[in-house]
């Protein structure tokens, strides 16, 4: 798969992965906040504000490079993904919340994630980039590609619930397929200097992924939110739209270095999500209190 290749198919790929986002959310996904205002305030603090200062000491620590710095920064900025609410469901956590921060977080990303990158730019000032930053007709775009296909979800679901209900599965898949080939295209793009890379931004990726999961889960617990909401917020937190920053990076920015960091995070993350599912679900006593009710009140 070539740049090429990957040029042309990101923004479909991303249309597909947004518009199925969009089947999985109502009006009333946001009107939940009212009745759930601790756990989505402490959610939106810690991916708007501590996500990107642990990004910055992970950068700085590890001395990267500055595209890859930028690129860094770039996935610290994009939201949660469609991804975190599979995982919570898979390990018992509130799902309803992740749609409602999933929800929120794709809209406040049009704002902060064009500030945050714009932000990283001055500051790492990578040499030979050309204009990589985000200005307004390039943040136009960002709204575009975010908010469009979402809506026009969104406004299926409302219309035609019927077949929203009927083509969610298919999109889910469409998605994780969509999800699978940009992560290998991005990578495949750069594969003369994957090596490299992955040397570079492998160790960050993972220490990135890894605070973003135990912050996710260990705030909202400090602040005497429940388990399970916990669980959903480690989980919105710890996992990146990463195909979203791949998709500024190369169709918005121009730039495929900067992809690299959400690429490798994309391999890195579905492990150390599953790895953090695992142990949480066994850690905090409470939970594990809470599973047997879980269990009882299934379904048949």
């Amino acid at each position: 798969m070539d740049s090429l290749l990957l040029t042309a198919g990101l923004p479909v790929a991303l249309a597909v992965i947004m518009f199925g986002l969009g089947l999985s959310l109502t009006v009333d996904d946001f009107r939940r906040i009212g009745s759930q205002p601790r756990p989505v305030g402490v959610a939106l603090v810690a991916q708007t504000l501590l996500l990107p200062l642990i990004c910055f000491g992970i950068v700085l620590a590890l001395d990267l490079e500055p595209l890859l710095a930028v690129g860094m920064m770039l996935l610290a900025a994009s939201p949660g993904g469609t991804s975190a609410n599979l995982f919570s469901h898979l390990f018992r956590g509130d799902v309803a919340l992740n749609i409602t921060l999933t929800a929120v977080n794709s809209l406040l990303a049009v704002i902060t994630l064009p500030v945050l990158v714009n932000l990283a730019v001055a500051y790492f000032d990578p040499a030979g980039a050309g204009d990589v930053g985000l200005q307004f007709t390039k943040t136009v775009q960002v709204f575009a590609i975010v908010l469009v296909p979402v809506s026009i979800g969104m406004t299926v679901r409302r219309f035609a619930p019927g077949f929203a209900a009927r083509a969610d599965k298919p999109v889910r898949i469409a998605s994780a397929v969509a999800l699978a080939g940009v992560t290998i295209g991005a990578l495949a793009a750069e594969r003369e200097n994957i090596g490299r890379y992955l040397a570079d931004v492998g160790v960050a990726t993972t220490l990135f992924c890894l605070c973003s999961l135990a912050v996710g889960y260990a705030a909202p617990r400090l602040l005497g939110v429940g388990p399970q909401q916990a669980i959903a917020t480690a989980f919105e937190v710890g996992v990146h739209n990463s195909t979203l920053a791949i998709a500024i990076a190369v169709s918005v920015l121009g730039n495929e270095e900067l992809a690299v960091p959400a690429a490798v995070y994309g391999v890195v993350m579905f492990p150390l999500a599953l790895l953090a599912g695992m142990v949480l679900s066994r850690f905090d006593p409470a939970r594990t209190r809470l599973e047997p009710l879980a269990r009882d009140q299934e379904p048949a």
